[in-house]
């Protein structure tokens, strides 16, 4: 398949779990679905069971933020080449043009009995499907020191877009050039696989322009780059040699942010003058407790079908929350196209209908390596009603063979198409 039909093609894709909606005659009257977060699998769930129920199931959708603001993209931030406007889009069309019903809050509580959640100012919410979408939660405790120290404001990990995006970007000018940008790594998985070594780009890009006698030292709980490594490894020899230097199998257990010091499991200290620190992650804190997380303590299990979670009926997780399938990515596409097929497979539900067998997921992934130079990652994913579990469809997707400007004009697209997928 051609690069450009992918690109056009795989929103749509990831919304073949629809099959078997057709008719949405048998909906219950009142049929009510709560969503939890509205991120790319929660926004996009509300909006595709309105939709796919032709506007017959009530959705309430609750979410504290007023916007969207987007993950992907967002390094383009901390860089310098696009601002908190560019990836931030209001939640009103949600409501006004599909009828979403936004509530401004936090869940709780979940009562999975008695089918309701609880917000933090009070009332309750009864539903007869729940979609959980909450994201991530960052493990501070996994690091010593540093919920502390990230608490103060003085070392970030801006791994959830907003106000720490910006302050990231805002340590970045002031640091003298000169300077040592340090940004820690996980070990897998976690949120966005290539999402750090696309950062540690912009910011080696930014320092080319504005501090040349600036350094970026990736410092990698993996034993290698986790995504793209080929790709990124040889555009940073060619176009960052001397300013970026990435360390492998460095994994980080304690931090001291009066000394701006980074602490490993074995190997010696390291000091910088900007310190942006991602810990270990797991499923969002209603999901960990409601008791929802089962695998491992971190992450959702769910029936890759329906995406119900296989701790309770009727409750459906989506997104970086899940324990996800072989070579599925924690990314904001692949939360979107698990919104489109849950979305699918709820209102086939309340219809009295049969679940599509067979749908598929797509997956896009771009990351930037300066302000406009691009390379990705795409596939596709069908499921397995043998192994419940989806797998990656042959010869779908493929990597860049290298960086290109027109990657970054289908990147932008892409970005655009699926805020409106999700959002308008």
């Amino acid at each position: 398949m051609k690069r450009r039909s992918f690109v056009q093609a795989s929103l749509a894709w990831g919304s073949l779990g629809m099959a078997g909606c057709a008719s949405t005659g048998r909906i219950p009257e009142k049929a009510r679905v709560v969503v939890i977060g509205g991120g790319y699998g929660g926004a996009t769930a509300a909006k595709y069971v309105r939709m796919l129920s032709n506007y017959q199931i009530d959705v309430v959708l609750i979410e504290p933020n007023s916007a969207f603001v987007s993950c992907p993209i967002s390094n383009l931030v901390i860089g310098g080449s696009k601002t908190m406007a560019d990836i931030t889009t209001p939640y009103d069309k949600l409501s006004g043009k599909h009828g979403v019903n936004v509530v401004r809050d936090h869940v709780t509580g979940v009562d999975a009995v008695k089918k309701t959640v609880t917000l933090a100012s009070g009332p309750t919410i009864r539903y007869d499907k729940l979609v959980m979408s909450p994201g991530i939660d960052l493990m501070f405790g996994s690091i010593e020191g540093l919920q502390a120290a990230n608490a103060s404001g003085q070392i970030l990990h801006a791994w959830k877009a907003g106000p720490e995006t910006l302050a990231l970007r805002q340590q970045l000018e002031a640091m003298p050039d000169g300077g040592v940008f340090a940004i820690t790594i996980p070990e897998a998985p976690y949120r966005c696989p290539p999402g750090p070594y696309e950062r540690a780009s912009q910011v080696a890009h930014y320092f080319k322009q504005h501090k040349p006698k600036s350094k970026v030292l990736i410092l990698d709980a993996n034993p290698d780059v986790t995504s793209k490594g080929p790709l990124f490894k040889k555009f940073w020899a060619d176009h960052y040699k001397g300013i970026l230097e990435y360390v492998p199998q460095h994994k980080v257990v304690a931090v001291d942010a009066a000394t701006k010091t980074l602490k490993f499991e074995i190997q010696n200290d390291v000091k910088a003058d900007v310190l942006n620190v991602l810990p270990s992650m797991r499923a969002g804190s209603i999901a960990v407790q409601t008791q929802l997380a089962n695998a491992n303590g971190r992450w959702c299990g769910v029936n890759y079908l329906t995406f119900e979670s296989t701790q309770a009926k009727d409750i459906h997780i989506l997104g970086d929350s899940i324990m996800i399938a072989p070579l599925m990515p924690k990314s904001g596409h692949m939360a979107n196209s698990h919104g489109k097929v849950a979305a699918a497979a709820i209102v086939a539900q309340l219809s009295d209908l049969a679940v599509n067998p067979a749908p598929f997921l797509s997956n896009t992934c771009y990351s930037f390596v300066n302000d406009k130079l691009v390379v990705h990652v795409a596939s596709l994913h069908q499921y397995d009603v043998k192994e419940n579990t989806y797998k990656t469809v042959p010869g779908s997707g493929g990597v860049s063979p290298a960086p290109s400007e027109l990657e970054g004009v289908y990147a932008m697209n892409w970005a655009h198409n699926i805020w409106a997928d999700t959002l308008l």
